[in-house]
């Protein structure tokens, strides 16, 4: 197939550390032509890849004046600020719901919200999803292209192996962590494992408190109050301090982040995890998971009125150094790529069979960026194509929905994760760490932040 689509290098340490060294926003040509960079993630396998290419094809023959160029990218919070200050990112990228409103408040980010409000369905988002990506005034400077509830990973392999019924995942903490013990002692693989670094471990205990019924800020009017420093929090830390240092069931790698435990996950190095339900894809097509192994559930919920399930998701964005036409160009990429295979039937069709046939994963279950009456007839457009073993994931797909979904909490998000990530590193590196004043000082930290 001959295409205009390549790829472009990966954004690296050295050209976040270099600002004037990473990828210039492309001018239109004297032609009218517009060259585009968009954004492909990081590590893709082969399938996957050629499916994006097809897909690039089929978007530059509809729009001849556009030629995609693809460049490897990954939102990482810890590197994201130096590479959105430096100039390194491609003309379209994605960001989490987390960092929306920021950079629309800070102008970091194009306003596309006229082109937006042109779009067929720009009424019909879900208003708890669009919300993230809205200016103050309401106007939508950043598309919702994924949802996510958080989930409970779990290998199905290590279940057996371990005398456990995978299909019969745990339906509640204890039962988390008795079947994390059982798997450590008959595998020796860490039985249960939890992210802590690059604001992720910030991300995953927040998680655990809202299961628990806690909220991590509290907000009357314009004043924001940190509550980090609750008897839900300090239940969720006791929990993993106890299945790390008395149960011996949490391995020995206490570092990871979304991509390193991941590809841990997928190689069989650990039982259960927690991350977003949508995760499938990423364990297949960027680390190999056989299909085989995975196994879904929904997150164990206290018996309180306050437990949740957190949810969150992506925005596709346009940046803001973006000229006209390559804003107009980026948006045209946002709704073929992203947003016509949810409400499109014919583009929702294309989209399955041309990653079908690539070999990449069709039908992992995501949240509805509309409603879910839509979210369904898409799935239904799409059934012919699906290759994902949902009978695999039927204790998420199937409560998902009755589970309350709740935010991420709304100020300073990234910034009160990263306070969070030494706190559970603490916790499941010093046996004698004191709960208690890890705790009040990452409380006031955050205090601190929110006041300011």
């Amino acid at each position: 197939m001959t295409s205009s689509f390549k790829i472009a290098g990966a954004i690296t340490a050295l050209a976040l550390a270099v600002p004037l060294a990473g990828c210039a926003t492309a001018e239109p040509a004297d032609d009218g032509r517009v060259t585009l960079q968009v954004a492909i993630d990081a590590g893709l396998d082969d399938g996957a890849i050629a499916a994006f290419e097809e897909r690039a094809a089929q978007f530059e023959k509809q729009n001849p004046d556009i030629t995609i160029e693809s460049v490897e990218y990954t939102w990482d919070g810890t590197t994201f600020a130096a590479a959105l200050a430096g100039g390194t990112l491609p003309d379209v990228f994605t960001i989490p719901f987390t960092d929306g409103r920021g950079l629309i408040a800070n102008e970091q980010l194009a306003d596309i919200s006229k082109l937006v409000a042109e779009l067929p369905y720009a009424g019909d988002f879900n208003q708890n999803v669009a919300v993230a990506g809205q200016a103050a005034d309401g106007s939508q400077w950043a598309v919702p292209i994924a949802a996510y509830g958080q989930g409970l990973h779990y290998n199905r392999t290590l279940f057996e192996q371990a005398g456990l019924d995978p299909d019969q995942p745990p339906t509640t903490w204890d039962e988390v962590r008795a079947d994390a013990k059982q798997i450590a002692d008959a595998t020796g693989v860490a039985g249960y494992a939890q992210m802590t670094s690059s604001n992720t471990g910030g991300w995953i205990l927040t998680t655990l408190d809202y299961a628990l019924g806690g909220r991590l800020e509290q907000v009357d009017g314009d004043e924001v109050t940190s509550t980090i420093d609750t008897p839900e929090m300090t239940k969720v830390l006791e929990m993993v301090k106890t299945m790390r240092w008395e149960d011996n069931s949490m391995g020995a790698n206490f570092l990871y982040d979304w991509g390193s435990i991941n590809q841990a996950f997928a190689s069989g190095q650990i039982g259960m995890y927690v991350s977003g339900g949508g995760n499938y894809g990423n364990l297949f097509t960027q680390n190999q998971m056989n299909p085989d192994d995975y196994g879904l559930t929904v997150l164990p919920l206290a018996d309180s009125a306050d437990a949740g399930v957190l949810g969150g998701g992506t925005l596709a964005v346009v940046s803001a150094n973006a000229t006209e036409a390559e804003q107009a160009a980026g948006v045209k990429w946002i709704d073929f790529y992203y947003m016509q295979k949810l409400a499109d039937e014919d583009a929702a069709v294309t989209a399955a069979k041309t990653t079908a046939e690539s070999g990449a994963p069709v039908g992992a279950p995501e949240m509805p960026i509309f409603d879910e009456a839509t979210y369904a007839e898409s799935q239904r457009w799409i059934a012919d194509y699906v290759n994902v073993p949902l009978a695999q994931m039927t204790s998420f797909t199937d409560h998902i929905f009755e589970q309350p979904l709740l935010p991420e909490p709304g100020h300073h998000t990234q910034e009160v994760y990263a306070i969070l990530d030494p706190v559970i590193q603490a916790v499941l590196t010093d046996q004698n760490a004191d709960i208690a004043e890890l705790l009040a000082d990452a409380e006031q930290q955050a205090q601190q932040i929110l006041a300011g």
